[in-house]
C-alpha cells in the first residue's frame, strides 16, 4: 500500500509542477499586465512648493505641502551614499532590484511572527513603493513591489534610480528628499553636514514621523548611531573617523524655510494671484514668484506700522494686564515658562510676567523695566506679582506695552509703474488675516478733496479761484430739515482762493465748490482715476470723501496726479519663474501714453499702455498745491525731512473714524490708514495728521535718502503769474500780498482792476438737495 502511495506521488510531481509553474505564469503574466510603465521614471517631476521672493531676491514665503530641494543623483556627495548604503540596503549597486537574501530574512521573520513587515526592501523596490504603489502590507503587493523593481533597473541607471530615492523619500516635517531635510534640520546644504548628520538623515526613512530628532531627539540619535556602525562594519568610516562621529553632539533644529524679510500680506495675495492663474498645480510644481516688493522698503514700512500703532496705543492708556499666574506656578519655573509660551506673542511684543522681586520673566530671560518703563501709559497700574503684560524692548530696554487694538494699512508704489514696493496689511498677520491694505473699504475723508478740485480745474476753476469760506445750509433730511458742513476747526475763513482752501483743508470751500461744479459731473470726472461709481455717494457729502475706498485704491488715484496724469494699475507680481529658473510670466512693461494708446497685437502680453486721464498741466497744479500742504498746511510736520520735492494730503472723517495721509514725489507714493476694524472713533485730536502722517514720515525718513531729489517736469501750456494774495487776481505789484500762482495759458486770470466772473457750472449739475 505504501509503495503504490509513493508511486503515485511520483507519478503527480510532474503534473503539481507543471500546475503550480503555470500558476505562477499565470499571476505573473497577470501582474505583468497591471503594472504601470516605468519609463516615465526618467521623466518625473518631484513635487515642489511655491516659494516667494521679493524683487531683491529676498525669502518671503513658501507655500505647498511637500518641501523639497531636488538632488543631482549624479552628483550626490560620497558621505550620503555610503550612510544611504549602510542604512538601507547594502547590496544596491550588485542586485538586480531585489536582494534575495533580505526577502529570506523578511520571510522568516514572516513565520515566525506571523506579520508581514517592511523588510527585505531594497532601494529600488521602495522606489517603485513610493512612485506607485500603496503602502499597504500584502504579499501581492509585495509581488508588485519586486517585479516593478527589476523593470526599473532594466530602464534605469543605479545613478538614477539613487536620485529618484534621495529626492523622493518623506524624511519628517514636510520634508521630502535628503535636500530638504537638510537645510530644515541643520540649515545646511547636505554638500556640507558632516558625517554624523548624514548618518542622522539616512536613519530617517525608517520611522521619519516617530523618531525624526525634532519629535524625538533621543531616539534619532540612537538610529544615526546604528548608521553609523553599518558605516564603519561596512569600511565607509575609519576607527578614528567612526569615533569621532559617534562622540559628535547632535545639533539639529528646526531650519526650514526662513523668510528673510516679513511679508506674510504680501505672501497671500501672491500665492491667490498663482492660484487663480495656474489652478493647484501652484502648490507643486516648484514656481518662484518675484514680486515687486523692495525688501529695505518692506522693513521700513513693517516698522513704521508697528510703531505708529504702538505709539497711539500708548496714547490712549493702558488696559491692564492680560491674565495673572498664580503663586503656586510661580515657585515652578518650569510650570511659569510653560504658561508664558501658551500665550501669543505679537508683533515685536513678548509676554512677561511680574515677579515677587519686581523683575519681569520672559521665559528663561528675567528684566527689570527701565526707568519710567511704565511712564503715563501704565501711570494707573498698580503691578502685583504674576501679572501677565507684554513688553516691548525699545533702545533703551524693556517698556510695558500691549497689542494695539487699533489697525492700520500702509501701501508704497511707484507712481510711473504701479509696482508695489512695499504692502502692510495690519498691525500683524498672525493676529488677523484681513488685509486693509486691500479689502478695507473706509471713506477716505480729506483725502478725497484732490480729485473735486481736478474736477472743478476741467470745468475752468483756478488754483487762484475765489471761493467763500462761510456757513452754508442745503435741505436735507435732518431734523431741521437742513445740513450745516463745518471746518474741522468750527471757524470761517471768507473768501479763499482753492490753493489755499486745500492746503488748509477747508470743507466748506470743497461742499461749495462741489455744488458750483455738479455733483454727477464730478462723480464721473472722478471715474478716470479709478474709482468705482457704486462706492461714490451722489450728493454733497462727497466733497467731505464719504466715498469707500480701499488704501490701494487710494494709492492708484493719486499716482494719477504723481505721475503727470496717467493711470496706472497696481501690480504686486513681477515675474513666475519654474523649477529650473526658466521665466513663465513676465509682468508687461508699463508704457505711459497720450491719445492713442493703440498696442501692436504681437506686444500686447509685454506691454500695458497707462492712457492719460489727466490732463499735464492740471496734473502739474494739483501736484504743487499738495506740495504746499507740507510746506505750510496740514502736514507741515512733514517739512522736517528736509526734500523740497515732497506733495501729500492729509484725510480725517467724521467723528476722527479713519486717519488718512498720501504722501508723494516722483520716484515713490506712500499711504498710511489708520483706524479700528469696526469703525469707531479713534479720540479727539487723532487726525490725519496726528495718526497717520508719522507713519508716513517714519517710512519715508528710512527710505528717501535712496531716492533721488526731483520734482516733476513743467508741461508745455503752464504759465507763472504774480497774483494778488487776496483777490486771486493778475497784478503787476510785488508787495508782500502778492504771490507767483500756476494757470494754463487758456485760463489767465483777470487783473487786479477788473471784476472776476465765476465759471459757468456745466449746464444741470447744480446741486439742490443732499440726498
Amino acid at each position: 500500500m505504501l509503495k503504490r502511495f509513493w508511486s503515485c506521488l511520483a507519478a503527480a510531481i510532474p503534473n503539481l509542477a507543471m500546475v503550480i509553474s503555470l500558476g505562477t505564469l499565470a499571476v505573473y503574466v497577470e501582474l505583468e499586465r497591471e503594472l504601470p510603465p516605468v519609463d516615465q521614471l526618467a521623466r518625473t517631476r518631484l513635487a515642489q512648493p511655491l516659494q516667494v521672493y521679493s524683487k531683491d531676491g529676498q525669502r518671503i514665503a513658501e507655500f505647498g505641502d511637500q518641501r523639497r530641494i531636488p538632488l543631482d543623483g549624479n552628483a550626490l556627495p560620497e558621505s550620503l551614499v555610503h550612510a544611504i548604503l549602510a542604512a538601507e540596503d547594502a547590496n544596491f549597486f550588485d542586485h538586480p532590484g531585489f536582494d534575495a537574501s533580505s526577502l529570506l530574512r523578511a520571510a522568516w521573520q514572516l513565520l515566525r511572527t506571523g506579520e508581514p513587515n517592511q523588510g527585505g526592501s531594497t532601494i529600488t523596490m521602495q522606489v517603485a513603493r513610493n512612485f506607485f504603489l500603496s503602502q499597504e502590507k500584502t504579499f501581492l503587493r509585495k509581488a508588485r513591489e519586486i517585479l516593478l523593481a527589476i523593470r526599473i533597473e532594466q530602464n534605469l541607471s543605479k545613478d538614477q534610480i539613487l536620485g529618484l530615492y534621495v529626492n523622493k523619500i518623506f524624511l519628517g516635517n514636510r520634508a521630502y528628499g535628503f535636500g530638504a531635510a537638510a537645510l530644515l534640520y541643520y540649515g545646511r546644504p547636505v554638500d556640507q553636514l558632516t558625517v554624523a548628520q548624514v548618518a542622522l538623515l539616512a536613519g530617517l526613512p525608517k520611522a521619519p514621523s516617530r523618531d525624526n530628532p525634532l519629535v524625538n531627539p533621543r531616539r534619532a540619535v540612537e538610529r544615526r548611531d546604528y548608521v553609523l556602525g553599518r558605516m564603519y562594519a561596512l569600511g565607509y568610516l575609519s576607527a578614528d573617523d567612526y569615533r569621532l562621529a559617534l562622540a559628535q553632539a547632535d545639533t539639529a533644529g528646526h531650519y526650514g524655510f526662513i523668510p528673510q524679510i516679513e511679508a506674510d500680506y504680501v505672501a497671500e495675495m501672491a500665492r491667490a494671484w498663482m492660484l487663480e492663474r495656474y489652478g493647484e498645480g501652484a502648490y507643486e510644481n516648484g514656481y518662484r514668484v518675484v514680486t515687486t516688493i523692495d525688501s529695505s522698503q518692506q522693513r521700513a514700512a513693517n516698522l513704521a506700522v508697528q510703531s505708529g500703532l504702538l505709539a497711539y496705543d500708548r496714547r490712549h492708556g493702558f488696559r491692564g494686564p492680560i491674565t495673572k499666574i498664580p503663586a503656586s506656578a510661580l515657585a515652578d519655573p518650569a510650570q511659569m515658562q510653560a504658561r508664558l509660551r501658551a500665550l501669543p506673542g505679537t508683533g515685536a511684543l513678548r509676554p512677561a510676567v511680574r515677579l515677587p522681586n519686581g523683575e519681569y520673566a520672559l521665559g528663561t530671560e528675567y528684566t527689570k523695566l527701565v526707568e519710567g518703563g511704565t511712564d503715563s501709559f501704565g501711570a494707573n497700574w498698580h503691578a502685583s506679582s504674576g501679572d501677565v503684560v507684554y513688553l516691548a524692548h525699545w533702545p533703551e530696554g524693556w517698556k510695558l506695552a500691549q497689542p494695539p487694538e487699533v489697525e492700520g494699512a500702509f501701501v508704497a508704489l511707484q507712481p510711473d509703474s504701479g509696482a508695489v514696493t512695499a504692502l502692510v496689511g495690519g498691525y500683524d498677520f498672525n493676529r488677523s488675516h484681513f488685509n486693509r491694505a486691500v479689502q478695507a473699504q473706509r471713506q477716505p475723508g480729506s483725502t478725497f478733496k484732490p480729485f473735486i478740485y481736478a474736477a472743478a480745474l476741467a470745468t475752468g476753476y483756478t488754483a487762484a479761484s475765489i471761493i467763500n469760506d462761510a456757513p452754508v445750509a442745503f435741505p436735507a433730511d435732518t431734523p431741521d430739515g437742513y445740513w450745516r458742513p463745518e471746518n474741522y476747526t468750527g471757524r470761517f475763513y471768507g473768501p479763499t482762493r482753492l490753493r489755499e482752501a486745500l492746503v488748509q483743508s477747508r470743507n466748506l470751500v470743497s461742499v461749495r465748490l462741489l455744488n458750483a461744479v455738479g455733483v454727477e459731473f464730478t462723480r464721473r470726472y472722478s471715474l478716470r482715476f479709478g474709482f468705482a461709481a457704486e462706492r461714490l455717494p451722489s450728493n454733497l457729502s462727497l466733497a467731505l470723501g464719504t466715498a469707500s475706498v480701499t488704501p490701494l485704491e487710494l494709492a492708484a488715484a493719486y499716482a494719477v496726479i504723481a505721475n503727470g496724469g496717467y493711470r496706472v494699475n497696481p501690480y504686486i507680481v513681477e515675474r513666475v519663474l519654474d523649477a529650473d529658473g526658466a521665466v513663465l510670466w513676465q509682468a508687461p512693461r508699463v508704457v505711459l501714453c497720450e491719445a492713442d494708446c493703440e498696442t501692436d497685437p504681437a506686444l500686447a502680453e509685454q506691454v500695458a499702455q497707462a492712457p492719460r486721464v489727466l490732463p499735464a498741466t492740471d496734473a502739474y497744479i494739483l501736484n504743487s498745491m499738495l506740495q504746499d500742504v507740507i510746506d505750510h498746511g496740514t502736514a507741515v510736520r512733514a517739512k522736517s525731512l528736509g526734500r523740497p520735492d515732497l506733495a501729500g494730503k492729509t484725510g480725517t472723517t467724521n467723528d476722527e473714524r479713519d486717519a488718512w495721509f498720501v504722501g508723494f514725489n516722483k520716484t515713490l507714493l506712500a499711504i498710511a490708514w489708520v483706524g479700528f476694524d469696526q469703525p469707531r472713533s479713534l479720540g479727539k485730536g487723532e487726525t490725519g495728521a496726528h495718526a497717520a502722517l508719522p507713519i508716513w514720515m517714519n517710512f519715508m525718513s528710512a527710505v528717501l535718502p535712496n531716492l533721488p531729489v526731483g520734482s516733476p517736469p513743467i508741461p508745455n501750456g503752464l504759465v507763472s503769474l504774480r497774483i494778488d494774495r487776496h483777490s486771486g487776481q493778475r497784478t503787476t505789484s510785488s508787495g508782500p500780498d502778492t504771490l507767483f500762482e500756476w494757470f494754463t495759458a487758456d485760463r489767465l486770470p483777470p487783473a487786479l482792476s477788473a471784476q472776476p466772473e465765476p465759471p459757468a457750472a456745466p449746464p444741470g449739475t447744480q446741486e439742490s438737495a443732499l440726498f
